[in-house]
């Protein structure tokens, strides 16, 4: 049997532990025939699951005959490319055509003799989404690590327009919370402030243990240790699953501890801690000594005023919990000693 774990962003491995409440959530509202909202946005941590969730869901409704999903790239020309996906639909081209789009000025599709061509792309998408609200079909848009870019924010202010005009049109979007947070306080597109933002936080306990007991074949006991080792982070279920698979020592992980680190730090802390502002990595070199806030303040030399921000923000961005009144811990598997060694 080949390694079931994977180390690869972003793709759905081969042992995959869903997220059944969030996925529920998201389809239930996306199929109901008034939805509550036609915008979702998952945050959260690299490594915590937001594309791999995101694919599930795109994955799910395009296998429905009601649902056009379209996968955008946020670096593109987003309302360009939109466009031309839907052009190249095989459901959606002949209905298009038969309506005598003409798209060709635009770079899309062909003339049409006798057609009056569409110069402006937010009229060709509002134009396409007529024929497909007419064919009684949804589309889903989702795009992967949103950023507040120029792009983004001219494609999210069209999109605001279509949902104003009850087009089918639902949009899907990861982001890690700082790019996130950015985007909603833009000019022009607010109205993300009232759309659902999904904080992807720590898999399931039970759902880690189970599955590491399943597939190692191992005792409640050692399941539960190796659960412990990740803290319910997908990244580090998937790592500390491929080492013990490839070492073959899921009952005792510890040879392979090591390398967990090093892969953890390679992958995702260096990355995580070099966009940390520097009071944030003082109060994470303080968090490595005491979970107690007082002492935390007192270490990174910092008054309550001044520190709250800074814990909400970590907390915020999925580095940090209080797991009761007065004390802050790190909710990364590790990232303490990651810290200690290198910082």
């Amino acid at each position: 049997m080949s390694n079931p774990f994977t180390l690869s962003f972003g793709k759905k491995p081969y042992e995959y532990i869903s997220r059944i409440q969030q996925t529920d959530e998201i389809l239930e509202d996306f199929n109901a025939e008034h939805p509550v909202s036609q915008v979702y946005m998952l945050t959260g941590v690299r490594g915590s699951g937001k594309t791999v969730l995101m694919s599930a869901i795109a994955n799910h409704l395009s296998e429905s005959d009601d649902w056009i999903v379209v996968e955008l790239n946020p670096t593109r020309d987003l309302l360009k490319s939109l466009a031309s996906k839907l052009y190249e639909k095989e459901k959606l081209k002949a209905a298009f055509i038969n309506a005598n789009l003409d798209f060709s000025v635009l770079g899309i599709g062909i003339h049409i003799e006798g057609a009056s061509p569409v110069t402006d792309i937010e009229v060709a998408i509002e134009r396409m989404l007529r024929i497909i609200q007419r064919m009684h079909k949804r589309v889903l848009i989702t795009i992967d690590e949103v950023e507040n870019s120029k792009t983004i924010r001219e494609f999210v202010s069209a999109f605001q327009i279509y949902m104003r005009e009850n087009y089918p049109v639902f949009l899907l979007m990861t982001g890690l919370y700082d790019n996130i947070n950015a985007l909603q306080n833009s000019n022009n597109v607010t109205f993300l402030y009232r759309a659902p933002k999904i904080e992807m936080g720590p898999l399931d306990t039970g759902a880690v243990v189970n599955s590491y007991k399943q597939i190692f074949d191992i005792d409640t006991d050692h399941a539960k240790n190796l659960a412990s080792l990740t803290m319910g982070y997908p990244f580090a279920y998937q790592v500390l699953g491929y080492l013990c698979f490839k070492n073959k020592c899921a009952v005792n992980p510890e040879p392979v501890i090591g390398e967990y680190d090093q892969r953890l730090s390679e992958y995702v802390y260096t990355k995580i801690w070099s966009e940390m502002s520097e009071k944030d990595k003082k109060i994470a070199v303080a968090m490595t000594e005491t979970q107690e806030v007082s002492e935390i303040m007192e270490k990174s030399e910092m008054k309550k005023s001044e520190f709250s921000p800074y814990r909400a923000r970590l907390i915020k961005r999925g580095l940090a919990y209080s797991p009761e009144r007065g004390k802050l811990c790190f909710l990364l598997p590790r990232f303490a000693e990651f810290v200690e060694v290198n910082y």
